[in-house]
């Protein structure tokens, strides 16, 4: 399954959750300081699930 982190494609396996994303794409270290939202602009946590083509952002 694909979805786009900070506009960065990573590919997960279904059922994976918005910490995987993260860290797949490699901003798990910029988690401390800053929180993840998803395309509409509402925070996520991340044990949240993701769907095909959904995207998130680091900020």
């Amino acid at each position: 399954m694909r979805v786009y982190v900070n506009d960065i494609a990573v590919d997960i396996l279904p059922g994976m959750t918005v910490r995987h994303a993260v860290i797949s794409a490699g901003l798990m270290d910029q988690i401390c300081l800053k929180k993840v939202y998803d395309e509409w602009g509402n925070e996520v946590g991340l044990d949240g699930a993701l769907s095909e083509g959904a995207k998130i952002f680091v900020r």
